[in-house]
């Protein structure tokens, strides 16, 4: 089962920038690319650097720590050090909301 969760409101992810969220004890980073919002784990595959504190350049985002590049589309590291992808969420604008779908487990 999978649930919508309001995580901040419409605008709070400016286009070219990089957010991050805590949703149902998950952390998860929103990116804003050319007015597109991606979803995706805000925790990097490699060691576990938050990559809402790296750069963003179009679609892909580079982790803070050792520079393991990772497309916000796709979730798939482009660039090493890491090898496993990033979880890809669903996103969504909704009466004036940003929400973000979570696998809930029942």
């Amino acid at each position: 089962m999978s649930d919508w969760v309001e995580v901040a409101s419409v605008g709070d992810v400016a286009e070219g920038e990089l957010r991050s969220y805590t949703v149902l004890d998950r952390a998860v980073a929103v990116a804003n690319v050319e007015g597109d919002l991606h979803a995706f784990e805000d925790t990097c595959t490699h060691q576990g650097c938050s990559l809402s504190e790296g750069d963003l350049d179009g679609t892909i985002v580079e982790c803070p720590c050792h520079g393991g590049r990772f497309d916000v589309t796709t979730g798939e590291a482009v660039g090493g050090p890491p090898v496993d992808p990033v979880d890809v969420l669903d996103v969504r604008e909704e009466e004036g909301s940003l929400q973000i779908r979570i696998r809930v487990d029942e």
